[in-house]
Order: C-alpha cells, then sequence, then structure tokens
C-alpha cells in the first residue's frame, strides 16, 4: 500500500543544442524516447540560447535533437538525478539539404478567400530590390503614379506593419531595399478588420523569420543605365542573441531619371468645336540624392514581454526638378498661330521620420496585448523659378514672363493603438482593437512675379493653410474553422474629424463622420482538391493632406495644380466570389462600386486657355470582371503562373455642364516563368509579361501597354556572393498615351518614361549567413497621404 501511494519522483533534464560553429540553434526539435519499446514520451523546442529542458520520471531514454538543414542526434541517457547533459552539436548533411532545396520549391502562387500569397524565396527575384519583386507579383502593377492592384491604389505593409511614406517616397524605398529577406508577398483583396479602414486592398511583405543567434552583415551596390545612369548603395547589418535583436539598414542613391511627354489640347468654342489647337513637347529631368536609413530594435525583457521601437527616415538634400517646355498654338485648320517656351527649374529639401515604440505582453493561455505609440515628422520645402517667352504668328519674339514660388509643408501624426489577440481554440481566433490618430499640417505658399527686375508678392496666389485631423478607431474580428468550412467576421467603426482653414482667406473647411466597415470571407472545401470561397470589404479612403491644400501651383502660365479643400472621403464595397480546383486552376468573378471616388483630372478652361490638374470626387465608379488563374511546375526547376482577366470600368460625373459616363471593357494578362539552374540551383532565371489593355482611369482612356522583365541571378563565392543583371521594357513597349474626351474637354499625352534600362547588381553576405533579419517598416497608415508637391 504504501509503494502504490508513492508518486515516483519527478527529475529535470535540461542541454544545449549548437551547430559545430558553437552557435546555439533556436527551435530545434528535441523528443524524448523510451529506451525499452522506442516509445514517444514528449517533446519541446530549443529556446533562443538553444536550450531545452523536460521534467521526466527515473528511467532510461533516447534524446533526440534535430533541425531543418543538419544531421539528426540521438543519445542514451540513464536518468537517476537532475542530469545537465553535453551540448548536442550538430553538422549540416547534404542529405537534409537536398530535402530543403525540393521543400524550397513550394508552389510560387497560394490562393485564400481574402488573400494570393506569392512566394519568391528561392527565385531570381530576391537577388534584385524589393519594388522589382512587388513588379513580379500577380496582378500588382508599379508604375511613376504609385503601386496599384490592378486600376485601384495599394496599401503597403511589412510583417504587417504599414510602411508609412508617401507615394513617391515609398518607390524610392522599395528601389534601394534588397529583396534578399523576402519571404512571400500577401496580395490581401480582403484586409480583416485588424487593418485600417481605408485598407482597402493591401500587399503585405512577409519577411523571413529569425531562427539562430550572432551577426550577420551585407553590402551590395547596383548600376543601372536608362537614359542617365543611377547609383545605388546600401550596407544592413543584424544581431540577435536571448535577449535582443538588433537591424540596421542604410541606403545611398544618386539619380537622373528622364521623363518625355507630348501633350495635345484642343480647345473648343461654344459649339464645342475645335477653336485652337495647343501642342507642346515636354522634356523633364529630375536629379536626386536620397539617403534612407531603418532601424529595429527588440528588447526580449523575459519570455512574455517585448519591447521594441522601428524607425525610418528618409533624407532629401538635394532635388533638382527642370522642365523644358515648348508649346506651339495652331487653329484648327493646324495654321501656325503663335508659341511660347516655360522652363520651370525647382529645387527641394525633405526629410521625413518615423518612429514607432511597442510593446507586447504575451499570457499564459497564449492571448497577447500589444500597445504601439507613433509620431512622424514630415518636412518639405521646394522653391520654384519659372521663365517664359512669347513668340508671335511670325514666330518672333514679343514678350517674357518670369515667378517664383516658394512652398513649404511641415506635417505631425502622432498615433496611439492597443491590439488584443485571443486564441480560443486550434481552430478559432478572437482579435479586437483600438486607435487614435492626429494629424497637424501647416503649409505655405507665396508667389512673387518678376517685373522689370523687380519683385512684386502676387497675394492672389499666395496662402498659408492648416490642417487639422482626428480619428477614432474601434475594432473586433474573429476566424474560425470546422469540417471543410473556414469562416472570417470583422467589424471596425471610426470616427473622424477634420478642420481646413486658409488663413490668408479666412475660409475654414469643417468635416465629422462616423462610419461601419464590415468584412465577411467563407470557404468550403468541396472536394479534395476543389474549394469555394467568397469574401466582401468595405472601406475608406480619405483625400491626402497635399490634395486639401487650396494652393494654386504653376508648372508655367497655363498648366496648373490646384489643391481642393472641399474633398471628401470615397467608400469601396467589394464582392468576390470564386474557386480553385485540380491543384493548378483559379477562377474569380467580383464587383466592387467606389462612391464619391477621388481623381485627378486635368481640367481644360476654354476661355483662359488654362489647364488645371485638380483632385474632385467623381460620383460613381463600378468595376466588374473575371480573373482566370494557372500556377503549375512542369517540372520541379520550372513554374509557371498565368493569370487573364476581362472587366468593364464604368465611370460618373456631373459637372454642372452636363452629365457624364464612361464605360470601357479591359483585359489584364499575366505569363510568368522561374526556372533555377545547374546542379546546385545557383543560376536563377525568372521571366515576366503584361499585358494592360486600354482601360479606364478618373475619366481617362489608357491606352494598351506591354509591361516585360527579365532577371537573371548567380550565386558565387561559396554562396556567399551573388551577381544579378535586370533588363525591362524588352520591346520598348512600356509608355502609354491617355486620352480625354467628354463634354468641353479635349485634351491627350504620351508620356515616354525612363523604364528601359539594364540594372547590373552585386551583393555580399558576411557573418552567420543563416540569420534572417528583423527589419520591418513603421506602420502609422496616415503617413500614406503625404504627398510630394508636384
Amino acid at each position: 500500500m504504501i509503494s502504490a501511494l508513492t508518486t515516483a519522483q519527478k527529475m529535470i533534464i535540461s542541454g544545449r543544442v549548437i551547430d559545430d560553429s558553437d552557435r546555439p540553434i533556436s527551435y530545434a526539435n528535441v523528443l524524448l524516447i523510451r529506451a525499452s519499446d522506442s516509445t514517444f514520451v514528449k517533446g519541446t523546442s530549443t529556446n533562443d540560447n538553444g536550450s531545452f529542458e523536460f521534467s521526466v520520471q527515473e528511467s532510461q531514454y533516447l534524446i533526440k535533437a534535430s533541425f531543418i538543414g543538419y544531421k539528426t542526434v540521438t543519445r542514451y541517457v540513464d536518468i537517476t538525478s537532475n542530469t545537465v547533459l553535453d551540448d548536442f552539436i550538430l553538422t549540416e548533411g547534404a542529405e537534409t539539404l537536398e530535402q530543403i532545396d525540393i521543400i524550397a520549391r513550394k508552389p510560387t502562387i497560394t490562393r485564400q478567400p481574402d488573400r494570393l500569397i506569392f512566394n519568391v524565396e528561392n527565385t531570381a527575384l530576391i537577388e534584385g530590390s524589393t519594388l522589382q519583386v512587388l513588379k513580379n507579383t500577380p496582378g500588382v502593377i508599379v508604375s511613376d503614379a504609385g503601386i496599384n492592384i490592378k486600376s485601384a491604389p495599394a496599401v503597403i505593409y511589412i510583417n504587417e506593419r504599414r510602411v508609412q511614406l508617401s507615394s513617391t517616397e515609398l518607390l524610392q524605398l522599395l528601389e534601394s531595399a534588397p529583396a534578399n529577406s523576402i519571404k512571400s508577398v500577401e496580395v490581401i483583396t480582403n484586409p480583416p478588420a485588424s487593418y485600417d479602414a481605408d485598407s482597402g486592398s493591401v500587399i503585405n511583405i512577409i519577411m523571413s523569420k529569425n531562427l539562430i543567434t550572432g551577426y550577420r552583415g551585407s553590402v551590395y551596390s547596383n548600376y543601372t543605365q536608362g537614359v542617365f545612369p543611377r547609383y545605388n548603395y546600401g550596407t544592413s547589418h543584424f544581431f540577435k542573441n536571448s535577449k535582443i535583436n538588433f537591424n540596421v539598414n542604410y541606403n545611398y542613391s544618386n539619380e537622373k531619371i528622364n521623363r518625355d511627354q507630348d501633350d495635345r489640347v484642343n480647345y473648343l468654342d461654344n459649339n464645342n468645336l475645335i477653336d485652337e489647337i495647343w501642342q507642346s513637347d515636354v522634356n523633364r529631368n529630375t536629379w536626386t540624392e536620397t539617403h534612407n536609413a531603418n532601424l529595429n530594435f527588440d528588447y526580449f525583457i523575459d519570455d512574455n514581454n517585448t519591447l521594441s521601437v522601428t524607425s525610418t527616415a528618409l533624407f532629401m538634400p538635394y532635388f533638382k526638378y527642370k522642365i523644358r517646355n515648348n508649346t506651339i498654338i495652331e487653329d484648327s485648320a493646324n495654321n501656325f498661330l503663335s508659341r511660347f517656351t516655360a522652363d520651370n527649374l525647382s529645387r527641394d529639401e525633405k526629410y521625413n521620420i518615423g518612429t514607432d515604440i511597442i510593446f507586447k505582453h504575451r499570457f499564459e493561455d497564449e492571448s497577447s496585448l500589444t500597445f504601439n505609440g507613433h509620431f512622424t515628422l514630415f518636412d518639405y520645402n521646394r522653391d520654384q523659378d519659372v521663365f517664359s517667352n512669347f513668340f508671335d504668328s511670325d514666330n518672333a519674339f514679343i514678350d517674357d514672363a518670369e515667378f517664383n514660388t516658394v512652398a513649404n509643408q511641415n506635417t505631425e501624426i502622432f498615433t496611439a493603438k492597443v491590439d488584443y489577440k485571443l486564441p480560443i481554440s486550434e481552430e478559432s481566433n478572437f482579435d479586437a482593437g483600438a486607435k487614435f490618430s492626429k494629424v497637424l499640417t501647416d503649409s505655405d505658399i507665396t508667389r512673387t512675379d518678376i517685373v522689370n527686375g523687380v519683385s512684386i508678392i502676387n497675394p492672389q496666389d499666395s496662402d498659408a493653410f492648416r490642417y487639422d485631423e482626428e480619428v477614432s478607431a474601434a475594432y473586433a474580428n474573429y476566424s474560425t474553422s470546422w469540417d471543410k468550412w473556414s469562416l472570417n467576421l470583422g467589424m471596425r467603426v471610426e470616427y473622424t474629424e477634420i478642420e481646413g482653414t486658409s488663413l490668408t482667406l479666412n475660409e475654414t473647411n469643417y468635416q465629422d463622420y462616423l462610419n461601419w466597415f464590415p468584412n465577411a470571407s467563407i470557404s468550403y472545401q468541396l472536394l479534395e482538391d476543389m474549394s469555394l470561397y467568397t469574401s466582401y470589404k468595405r472601406s475608406i479612403t480619405r483625400p491626402s493632406y497635399t490634395n486639401l491644400n487650396p494652393f494654386t501651383f504653376y508648372l508655367n502660365e497655363n498648366t496648373v495644380v490646384l489643391g481642393n479643400p472641399n474633398l471628401t472621403p470615397t467608400y469601396l464595397d467589394h464582392y468576390k466570389i470564386g474557386t480553385s480546383f485540380l491543384e493548378y486552376f483559379t477562377v474569380e468573378a467580383y464587383y466592387q462600386v467606389y462612391n464619391d471616388n477621388i481623381v485627378e483630372l486635368p481640367r481644360q478652361d476654354n476661355t483662359t486657355n488654362i489647364i488645371a490638374f485638380t483632385p474632385i470626387n467623381i460620383d460613381l465608379k463600378e468595376e466588374f470582371g473575371f480573373d482566370f488563374l494557372f500556377d503549375y511546375y512542369p517540372t520541379n526547376r520550372w513554374n509557371i503562373y498565368a493569370v487573364t482577366s476581362f472587366y468593364k470600368t464604368t465611370e460618373e460625373a456631373n459637372f454642372g455642364e452636363g452629365n457624364v459616363r464612361l464605360e470601357q471593357w479591359s483585359n489584364f494578362s499575366v505569363l510568368s516563368n522561374n526556372l533555377m539552374l545547374l546542379e546546385d540551383n545557383s543560376l536563377s532565371i525568372n521571366l515576366t509579361m503584361y499585358w494592360a489593355g486600354k482601360n479606364l482611369q478618373g475619366l481617362r482612356v489608357v491606352d494598351d501597354r506591354i509591361i516585360s522583365m527579365l532577371t537573371v541571378s548567380k550565386s558565387i563565392l561559396k554562396k556567399k556572393g551573388t551577381i544579378s543583371l535586370s533588363v525591362e521594357d524588352l520591346f520598348n513597349e512600356q509608355d502609354y498615351n491617355i486620352n480625354v474626351r467628354y463634354l468641353n474637354q479635349s485634351n491627350s499625352n504620351f508620356t515616354n518614361l525612363d523604364n528601359r534600362f539594364i540594372k547590373l547588381g552585386f551583393r555580399y553576405n558576411f557573418g552567420n549567413t543563416k540569420l534572417s533579419t528583423n527589419e520591418r517598416a513603421t506602420q502609422a497608415e496616415e503617413r500614406d497621404r503625404i504627398e510630394d508637391l508636384d
């Protein structure tokens, strides 16, 4: 009886798993197996220091330690007391490494109800820039205007944290950021409620996770030859131990970008017949020197608490913007009437610094609470000189004009956010959170006319503007799965208060609104190789701070950019239904409707002969279409991805002179090939072709385009170095023509961008090259609405 009532004494076994260079291996699998009958007892994973621990009864055991890429080590132990084992030393194994190569060649495309996941590991793309990866991501279109998912603007996240830069800065950052740490790219068309309400479509870049402690660094450089040469240099450094992650990146770029543009404006009479034809030959060169830096620091206070600091900084000490414009004016019979030239020279300075402080606490039930505080400081200054010469019908000089504008913009953004995540069960999760943001923008512009060498302030085109915005938000999201079903439901509510004041005109615009933003997605596994899914999402797009600014920016005397303080938000309702079948195929149908869609339109005044680019709310935009996707591996080294989308866009607006309704059927198609060659897979090739058919964007018809990219990379120096070669616009078909024709509007332009180039790059990694960084970007969504003066 005494023996039966006595419980067996518990012993503690502990140990450490390291590699053959004495570096700890985190997340290694350690199994405890009974020696007498080889039955499994329990298992665990090593911590950041490579350590593990078991509580066991007195007995004989086998302990097996393993990690991907290493040979498994098995050891016999006889436990009679608390025991500290000798280190388990794992060495790399050729057979295991070959298995890794096979596993890494997973399908390039994964389709989920609310997103498409583009896996880029072990492809040639990771040796280019992050922007180059996005250019090759299915459904994503990158242009000078920004990053779109087909025709809709996309919001960029890195590891679910929003990149907090203006569209121009974002393109610069992604072009300079290396892609070698990217695991996958998620194209999320139905973001859950935890994403901000203006995240209508999201691109989330997933960086590789940290596994091994130590130090890793790299240096890299790119040379690009387009119309002019461009240079890019950078370095990144990452250190990790049991208590900290530290990552810092720095990049310098020096660029001169060319753009040629042919513009035509048909100024009309009262009967909407051509009165005068203005044809402009415009050349624009942009010189920039840019410094980018990104810092991430994680401090693991203990197993349940983490403190993080993330900071992103952009400094542009040199920016020169030079436009040469020659405009010829003819009558309706193409007889020469007159001409003028307009030279515009601008010099800018800009810095943009954003910092996040994040504290995360993990509870014993695996739930977590995260607090995030954010601050952004953005400062922008532009000094612009415009000089024009005017010629008569005999092409003789008759007069000139000169003016100067000085514009400044200072923006401060404060946000506070809290998120709670609760895993209810293995199949169900609940998220909830709240956020408050405040944005303050002060800007001013002063125009000075130069008359007979004397500077005279023009009060009509000088102003000061103050913008104050506060947004309070809360959300809840629930996801679950059972049998063959998966369900995600979310709701977000946001209350917005806006006050914009023109100090010079003494005018104030006040707006406040409360909105609800539901989202839902559900999927059903009908057969082993066939699933059905559907989703709905409501989102908002708020105007940028620059667009709300009422200033007038003169490109020349007859071409201006106007702000609009009366802009209201755009609301988008997006519906989708689809099916994936036979492993390789996906078919989707979708419908999306925009209310009060914000577009920047070229609006010509047929009386003053001035064309103004003005952001306005159009009444309605609708789009519905059908997507067909195919993803296939002919061999384990070759992947083919193809998509074609047929869709119809309808846009409607009323300008007071009558109603405008335009419709356009379009096709968007992609064909992408990824190849891995040589016995060790050290040579990678990617060839991607896009066809963007004629489409409708903001009451403008954009003609057909062919977008093409070829990337080749080769590992060298025992795979610590990589050389890469990229060629873009192979067929010189990426330039495009835009036409405007409705009511009393008739204009067009052809834009020849500096997008045909060859890029040669080199990267060298040193230190523990098995490390992956903790690189990320800060997340304030309010920063996305910062725009450069144009």
